[in-house]
């Protein structure tokens, strides 16, 4: 289970002093979270000294998006890469962010901004994922064959079929590449089977060890809650080996994923998959949605703020986009 090569990184071209990198994400009432994710920046800033970031959230924490790309525009940015700071396109990369920015451009037509793709299924994001796995098990106590031992992948859910069909994708290439006995998704929310369902199934199925791995970026309440779930099964099953995988994290593929939507956004090569969009095309069990307007819904909880505790807040959005206690992040 060594870690493979990483693939060569997608060119990035010379980036233009007007220049700037704004990375957009969802957001969290989770404190750690969010410096996680502004870490990214700092990250960026490393690989490319003379470029200016910013970030900034769809909801809850601050700053918002817009108040990032005010701050390049104050600084003499001229063209602005809005990078999602997301795994999948799903709703939030398809209506909200897309309605942020193009909002923010019509307001601002001197300026130029590039949106750019998710990060998607990517070889390096696959190394990055098998990294952590791997770490977890090498570090788990006692011997356990690899064909005793069973993944359990966990994404985010959402009511996006073709984003959730993603995480199944990733765990059925980790499951070949990684050579474990048997692999299994599930989601912290909307979509099903939910974690602790799908801990039942897991456990009914005979494995000496499970290893469940979050499919996430970085840290946060749902996150928080896989793990809660997994010890819960550990106290109900003290047979069976439970082993809670680290998230993605800045993990050297991960940044370097990130990077290269950068540079193909200024090459003009980045493109998103529209292929199986259900608001592009009509996709069964979501002909609703063919042909809806792009349009945000955050705008009730944009720079709300974090909290370290935070109860779950219960709204839902238009487009089948809902928060209720699965999807708190």
């Amino acid at each position: 289970m060594s870690a493979k090569p990483t693939p060569a990184n997608s060119p990035i071209a010379l980036i233009a002093s007007d220049t700037g990198i704004m990375i957009c994400g969802h957001g969290s009432r989770d404190r750690a979270a969010v410096e996680e994710f502004n870490q990214l920046a700092v990250e960026f800033k490393k690989k490319l000294k003379n470029t200016d970031v910013e970030s900034g959230f769809l909801e809850f924490a601050t700053p918002v998006i817009r108040d990032g790309l005010d701050a390049l525009k104050e600084r003499g940015i001229k063209k602005i890469i809005c990078l999602p700071g997301m795994l999948f396109a799903a709703g939030h990369v398809k209506n909200d962010l897309p309605s942020e920015i193009n909002n923010y451009a019509a307001e601002n037509p001197e300026l130029e901004l590039v949106y750019a793709a998710d990060l998607g299924i990517d070889a390096r994001m696959l190394n990055a994922a098998q990294a952590r796995i791997a770490k977890a098990i090498s570090s788990a106590a006692g011997e356990v064959a690899l064909g005793d031992t069973m993944i359990l992948v966990v994404g985010r859910g959402t009511n996006d079929s073709d984003a959730n069909s993603n995480v199944c994708k990733v765990t059925r290439m980790l499951w070949e590449g990684l050579g474990v006995g048997w692999a299994e998704t599930a989601y912290s929310g909307v979509a099903s089977p939910l974690v602790d369902d799908a801990l039942e199934k897991c456990v009914r199925m005979g494995f000496k060890r499970i290893v469940v791995f979050p499919y996430f970026l970085f840290t946060g309440i749902l996150v928080k809650r896989i793990y809660n779930w997994v010890d819960e099964a550990a106290i109900k099953n003290p047979d069976i080996q439970f082993i809670k995988a680290d998230y993605l994290g800045h993990h050297s593929d991960v940044i370097a994923t990130f990077l290269s939507r950068v540079g193909e956004a200024i090459n003009g090569t980045g493109v998103m998959n529209c292929q199986l969009c259900k608001y592009r095309e009509q996709i069964i069990g979501h002909e609703h949605d063919h042909g809806a307007p792009q349009v945000g819904h955050h705008h009730h909880v944009q720079g709300i703020g974090t909290e370290e505790n935070a109860e779950d807040h219960g709204h839902s959005h238009h487009h089948g986009h809902h928060h209720g206690h699965d999807e708190d992040k």
